[in-house]
């Protein structure tokens, strides 16, 4: 009997050793788990919802494509690291999702951050033509369309760097003029010099407007299907004209919840501020 009972507590000394050792190995390979883990960033999770956001595009899911990059422009904007990609796919899932308002509030927004790139010029472009509002364009200087189009090559940070490098070209024109003996040398620095600085005028000339573009945020996209443009900052004030989702007015004035907005064809009437959004 006793002889039986020693038996049977060694079997149970065994078995309670061997839970302590697979015990220890399971701890042991959750710690290898844990430390070998690629630890998760701020960086990761951002890529992470990005691509889950493109996935739920492809797969024809625009509302859920469309929460998830706003949440996207919604960290990007914490972080002021927003990218006019971010705001193109947006605009892409808007569109796809029969907002038209919306579609081109970001593609506006991605061209005012890369105002060179030729898909978001294509995309706004095709969204513009499903709007309502054909409104004519007011004349404009042959000088002011040419110079808007050149600005519109770049974006203000690509402009300040091309200007960065010419005037270390300019800076290096001048050292052979001052230092290099030979005539030829020279001339050719003296004019190369000229017209180098004023390129480095232009360029920063384009750099400043982009930027101003961009940080006074002078524009607006009509988001509701017709708004009533007034004389003046007033429900009661005359009806002048109606504007559609998706169009786009300047902001010239504000009053309380009133805008004073104007239209391409030189047209100036009040919105109210429910009624537009600013690019």
């Amino acid at each position: 009997m006793k002889s039986f009972n020693h038996i049977i507590l060694f079997l149970l000394l065994i078995s309670f050793s061997i839970r302590g050792v697979l015990a220890q190995e399971s701890t042991d390979t959750i710690s290898e788990i844990t430390s070998e883990a690629v630890p998760i960033t701020s960086e990761t999770v951002l890529e992470r919802l990005s691509e889950t956001a493109s996935e739920a595009y492809r797969e024809q899911d625009y509302e859920k494509s469309t929460a998830l990059y706003e949440e996207l422009v919604a960290k990007g904007i914490e972080r002021d690291r927003i990218s006019a990609e971010i705001y193109y796919n947006l605009g892409n899932a808007y569109f796809r999702d029969n907002q038209l308002g919306k579609a081109i509030l970001n593609y506006e927004r991605a061209l005012l951050l890369d105002p060179g790139d030729g898909d978001i010029r294509h995309n706004l472009r095709f969204a513009r033509n499903r709007t309502e509002d054909r409104i004519d364009t007011a004349g404009n200087l042959i000088f002011a369309k040419w110079f808007n189009a050149v600005r519109n090559m770049y974006s203000s940070n690509a402009w300040a760097a091309i200007g960065i490098v010419l005037f270390i070209l300019f800076l290096v024109c001048l050292a052979v003029f001052l230092f290099v003996r030979f005539l030829w040398a020279r001339k050719t620095a003296f004019y190369s010099g000229i017209v180098l600085f004023l390129l480095v005028i232009v360029t920063n000339i384009f750099a400043f407007s982009q930027k101003k573009e961009r940080i006074e945020r002078e524009s607006a996209i009509v988001m509701v299907g017709a708004a009533i443009v007034n004389a003046s900052p007033d429900l009661n004030s005359n009806e002048l004209f109606q504007l559609h989702e998706g169009t786009k007015v300047k902001i010239r004035n504000s009053d309380r919840n009133w805008y004073e907005i104007e239209i391409a064809n030189g047209s100036v009437g009040w919105i109210s501020i429910e009624n537009v959004e600013i690019i």
